[in-house]
């Protein structure tokens, strides 16, 4: 069974940086695809970034185009979001997810073909 644990959440001001990681332990870890995903209180959760599980390709969306980044050390089972610029409208519980891949480069961008969720981690904007 596949686990994944997210950190690095936390309160900042608008502009400051953060790094979140996610854990990813129970299977081969450069067999899945993975995506990050955030939950802001009385909202959908919405697609946040996406990488395959070669790390060659990735997506993100187009409200942290160029401020968010993903990327993924698959010898280390972890998964990064490094956010930098961020606005008081970022803060959102933040999930990490893992699809296994069906090929080197697939991105997932639709949360139900993700199998396995982590547990979240807050990250709170203050203007």
């Amino acid at each position: 069974q596949v686990q994944l644990v997210e950190s690095g959440g936390g309160l900042v001001q608008a502009g400051d940086s953060l790094r979140l990681s996610c854990a990813f332990s129970g299977r081969t870890f450069a067999n899945y695809a993975m995506g990050w995903y955030r939950q802001a209180p009385g909202k959908e959760r919405e697609f946040v970034a996406a990488i395959s599980w070669s790390g060659e390709a990735m997506h993100s969306a187009d409200s942290v185009k160029g401020r968010f980044t993903i990327s993924r050390d698959n010898a280390e089972n972890t998964l990064y979001l490094q956010m930098n610029s961020l606005k008081p409208e970022d803060t959102a519980v933040y999930y990490c997810a893992a699809g296994f891949g069906k090929w080197a480069e697939e991105v997932i961008t639709d949360r139900d073909e993700y199998d396995y969720w982590g547990q979240g981690t807050q990250v709170t904007v203050s203007s």
